[in-house]
C-alpha cells in the first residue's frame, strides 16, 4: 500500500485547493465557505515518481465532542493517526491564531512526521508571516500559494524527501468500484462505516452531512472494493446554493466512475419518487445497482414493507427487472453481511458475455414464438444477434430495416434476454442495425 500524507489544519486555510493541486485535479470540493470539507477525501497522487495515498480532512477547531464540529475533529484525527506524513496547514496571509498554536502543540504529541505548510503565501506581505510560524516548533516551513500554484513544485520535493522508503512489490490487484447513492439522510454515510469497521464518515441527525464523494476501500473474500461515499441526491428544483450545486455534481460524477451502484432506501419511509429517480439515472449511466432497504430494524410490519417496495419496483423499473434487494441495518449491522456478495453477483451479472451460438438460436426461436411486426405495409425482418461488449451486456440485431423496430417488440426482445439467460437487474441495451442489401427482402 502507499504510503499515506494527510493534510491537517484550521478550517479555511485552503487545505482542499492544496489537496487538488497535489493530487494534480478537482478531487476536492472548493467554496468560498468555511467547513466545505467534512469527510475525509482520498485520492492517489504522483510525487516525484512516488505513488501517495493523499487524505484532504475536515478543519481541526475546539468543540464539544457530540456536536458536528467535534465529530469532524474526531475524524480528522483518526487520519493523523494513520498518517506517515501530516502536512499541517496555516495561512500565512492571516498569521498564526491560537487555534494554530493549540493544534501545532497537539500535533508534536503524536509521534508522527509533521511538514509545516504556510499556505497563501503570494507576495511580500505573507514573508513576515511565514517566518513566524517557525514559532510552532515544527520545523522549517514550506511556503506556497496553492490557488496560483507556486511553490508546489518545492513542496512536492519535500514530500518525496520525508517518506518511508518505496516498498519493492506494488499490488497490481484491480479494485471493484461502487458507489453508494441515495437521498439525503437515507444513511449512506453509516453504512460505509458499518462495512469499513470504523467511523470514516461523519454522520450524524442533520441532513447532507455527506458534501463530496469520499473514497475509502475494503476487502471481502473476493479481493479489494473501492467504495464511494456521495452527497445526497435531490431534485434538482430543491437544488439552490452553490455548494450543493458541487455536491450533486461530484455524486453523479463518482456516479459514471462506478461499476455496481448501491442505491439506500430509507426502509422507513419506503420508496420515493426520488428513490426511483435515482434508479433510472443509475439504469441510464449502465451501471450494475443494488436496492438496499437501511433502517430495517425500525420497519413496524416488514411483510408489507417488502411487498410494497417489490411491486413499486415492478410498476415502475421495468427496465431493470429482477434488481436485487438487501434489507439492512446500517445502526446495528444486522443483514450486512448479505450486501457485498449480492454486489458481487451483480457485478458478474453486468460483465457477462454470451456465446453467439447459443444467442442466435435464442433469437431464432423468439422471432418465431412472436412475429416481426408490419411498418408501413412490409414485414420486418431480423437476422442475426450479436452481443458488442459487456459492462453492460450490450446486444446488435441486423436485419432489414431494422432500425424500424417498434419498442414493444424491442422490449420483448430485452425481457427474453434477461430471463432466457439470467440478467436480473442489470441494464441492458439493444441496439438496432439495418441491412443495406437491395434483395434481402
Amino acid at each position: 500500500m502507499p504510503p499515506t500524507v494527510v493534510i491537517a489544519g484550521r478550517p479555511n486555510v485552503g487545505k482542499s485547493t492544496l489537496f487538488n493541486r497535489l493530487v494534480g485535479r478537482r478531487a476536492a470540493l472548493v467554496a468560498d465557505t468555511p467547513g466545505v470539507t467534512r469527510d475525509r477525501k482520498e485520492a492517489e497522487a504522483q510525487l516525484r515518481g512516488r505513488q501517495v495515498r493523499m487524505i484532504d480532512t475536515a478543519g481541526l477547531e475546539e468543540a464539544a465532542p457530540e456536536t458536528l464540529a467535534g465529530r469532524l475533529r474526531a475524524g480528522a484525527e483518526t487520519a493523523v493517526g494513520m498518517a506517515d506524513l501530516v502536512l499541517f496547514v496555516v495561512d500565512a496571509r492571516e498569521g498564526l491564531t491560537p487555534v494554530d498554536r493549540h493544534f501545532a502543540q497537539w500535533l508534536r504529541r503524536q509521534g508522527r512526521k509533521v511538514l509545516l505548510v504556510a499556505n497563501k503565501a503570494e507576495g511580500r506581505a505573507a514573508n513576515s508571516a511565514v517566518l513566524e510560524t517557525y514559532a510552532l516548533g515544527l520545523g522549517d516551513p514550506v511556503a506556497v500559494s496553492a490557488e496560483h500554484g507556486e511553490g508546489i513544485a518545492a513542496l512536492m520535493t519535500e514530500i518525496a524527501d520525508l517518506l518511508p522508503p518505496a516498498e519493492e512489490v506494488a499490488s497490481k490487484e484491480k479494485p471493484l468500484h461502487l458507489a453508494i447513492v441515495g437521498r439525503p439522510n437515507a444513511g449512506k454515510s453509516t453504512l460505509i462505516n458499518r462495512l469499513l469497521g470504523e467511523e470514516r464518515m461523519i454522520t450524524g441527525p442533520e441532513p447532507g452531512l455527506t458534501r463530496d464523494a469520499v473514497a475509502a476501500q475494503l476487502r471481502d473474500a473476493e479481493g479489494v472494493i473501492e467504495l464511494v461515499d456521495t452527497a445526497g441526491l435531490r431534485r434538482r428544483a430543491r437544488v439552490e446554493a452553490e455548494l450543493e450545486k458541487l455536491s450533486v455534481g461530484a455524486a453523479i460524477g463518482a456516479l459514471k466512475l462506478a461499476e455496481v451502484v448501491v442505491l439506500v432506501v430509507d426502509a422507513v419511509e419506503g420508496l420515493h419518487d426520488q428513490d426511483l429517480q435515482i434508479a433510472r439515472l443509475i439504469e441510464r449511466e449502465g451501471r450494475a445497482c443494488v436496492i438496499a432497504l437501511n433502517k430495517w430494524d425500525a420497519v413496524p410490519d416488514r411483510t408489507a414493507a417488502r411487498r410494497a417496495v417489490t411491486e413499486r419496483l415492478e410498476d415502475s423499473l421495468a427496465q431493470m427487472k429482477g434488481i436485487p434487494v438487501v434489507t439492512v441495518s446500517a445502526l446495528t449491522g444486522a443483514g450486512l453481511e448479505r450486501l457485498l456478495p449480492v454486489v458481487r453477483r451483480a457485478h458478474a451479472v453486468w460483465n457477462k458475455r454470451l456465446p453467439t451460438g447459443e444467442l442466435n438460436r435464442w433469437f431464432e426461436q423468439a422471432l418465431e414464438r412472436h412475429q416481426l411486426p408490419l411498418v408501413a405495409g412490409r414485414r420486418l425482418k431480423l437476422r442475426y444477434i450479436t452481443q458488442a461488449k459487456a459492462r453492460p451486456p450490450t446486444f446488435v440485431a441486423f436485419g432489414t430495416r431494422a432500425e424500424q423496430l417498434p419498442e414493444d417488440y424491442q422490449r420483448y426482445l430485452v425481457n427474453g434476454l434477461r430471463e432466457t439467460f439470467d440478467l436480473p437487474g442489470t441494464p441492458i441495451r439493444l441496439q438496432l442495425r439495418g441491412t443495406k442489401n437491395p434483395y434481402a427482402e
